[in-house]
Formats: C-alpha cells, sequence, structure tokens
C-alpha cells in the first residue's frame, strides 16, 4: 500500500528534526508505520496475500532496526518519537 503524497507531507512535517528534513531516522520511522497501519488492515480482508505480508515483514524488519540504532544513538528523541507515534493512532 503506498502512501498518497498528502498524508506523507503532514507526516514529514510533524516529525521532522530541521526546515529541510526529509530522511532522518524520526521521519523514516514514521512513514514506515504509517505503511505498516495501512497493510495492517489491508490482511484483514486478503488473509492469503503471502507475498504483501512477506513485505510487511521487511518494513517491520527496517523499522525496529531503525528504532534501535535511534535508541542507541539519543534515547531521549526515541522516546519522543515512540510517544507521537502512540498518539497517532
Amino acid at each position: 500500500m503506498v502512501l498518497v503524497k498528502d498524508n506523507k507531507t503532514k507526516i514529514i512535517e510533524a516529525f521532522k528534526v530541521h526546515s529541510s528534513d526529509t530522511g532522518s531516522a524520526e521521519v523514516q520511522v514514521a512513514i514506515l508505520t504509517e505503511r505498516i497501519n495501512s497493510l495492517s488492515g489491508h490482511f484483514k480482508q486478503h488473509k492469503k496475500d503471502f507475498n504483501s505480508r512477506r513485505g510487511l515483514l521487511t518494513l517491520v524488519g527496517r523499522r525496529r532496526r531503525l528504532l534501535s540504532y535511534l535508541k542507541k544513538k539519543d534515547a531521549k528523541k526515541y522516546e519522543e518519537i515512540i510517544g507521537k507515534l502512540s498518539l497517532r493512532k
């Protein structure tokens, strides 16, 4: 499931670190979380879509690695991003 440009722009605006930020770990984690949430809804209807499920597991692994990097780099930012992501649901 691809994110709509408007949704992606809103996510980037909410999580960016500086004015021209589009690829920091915080933004990447937020975008991956949104994609994971949309794919989770897809699997409620399509239970046997195993190829997309594999893609979902890839996204989850990538997000987990980014979060562990962020936790090692700056634990305070890690806590902030986890808090923001839990509020967006």
